[in-house]
């Protein structure tokens, strides 16, 4: 049986279709971040995110079944964008291509000013709902690990090949992130420059006593 190549009319609508479901899949996904960041989890509900997207009921349901698995893919729609600007962001600040402490007290003032904006407080929201609802526990499981693998990625080259190859490393990056974490919190409800922060000062003397920074000439 021969079969007829599709034609060019063919090929342009199936590619439309295809351009349209993924517009309504971004459309979709950039409402649940808006909905996670202006309203938390309590108001992303499906409804309000269908709404904000401007797509019908069973569009929405065709790309995400259930709500938890539309705030994980969010989640992770989210990160990739954050991820992408900090490295663009990383790029500039690290243009002069600083070294040793400068380089790492630079590190850290990026490091911390991604725990302030409206993507750490997504994510919060997301964590916190994850403890009592086990399907988006679930959902979250697999997306947190990606995650901070490509977290670790973007690191990598922000601190550099030097810094990430000196021993201490790796326990610094982890003490670093779990720190921030958790100082980030206290700025839910504690209305304050995060710029002046008093940790921040100790963060960098622990980051150069860790990798022998003192020490070098």
């Amino acid at each position: 049986m021969v079969v007829e190549p599709a034609s060019p009319d063919g090929v342009a609508r199936a590619r439309s279709r295809s351009e349209k479901t993924a517009d309504s899949r971004l459309l979709i996904l950039d409402a649940a971040v808006a909905c996670l960041v202006e309203d938390g989890y309590a108001g992303a509900s499906t409804l309000a995110v269908q709404a904000r997207a401007g797509v019908s009921r069973g569009r929405l349901l065709h790309h995400f079944p259930s709500r938890a698995e539309l705030l994980a893919a969010a989640a992770e729609h989210l990160s990739t964008t954050q991820l992408a600007e900090v490295r663009s962001r990383a790029a500039a600040l690290m243009h002069d291509e600083p070294t040793g402490r400068e380089r790492v007290d630079r590190a850290i003032d990026l490091m911390w000013t991604t725990f302030q904006e409206p993507p750490f407080w997504a994510a919060m929201e997301l964590w916190t709902a994850a403890r009592t609802d086990p399907d988006l526990r679930t959902a979250l499981r697999g997306e947190e690990r990606r995650l901070r693998a490509a977290i670790a990625a973007v690191a990598d080259e922000i601190w550099g090949p030097d810094i990430a190859g000196a021993p201490g490393y790796a326990d610094l990056t982890e003490l670093l992130f779990t720190s921030m974490r958790g100082v980030a919190l206290v700025y839910a409800f504690e209305d304050r420059p995060a710029a002046t922060d008093p940790h921040l000062s100790r963060w960098k003397r622990v980051a150069a006593r860790m990798l022998a920074l003192d020490s070098q000439g």
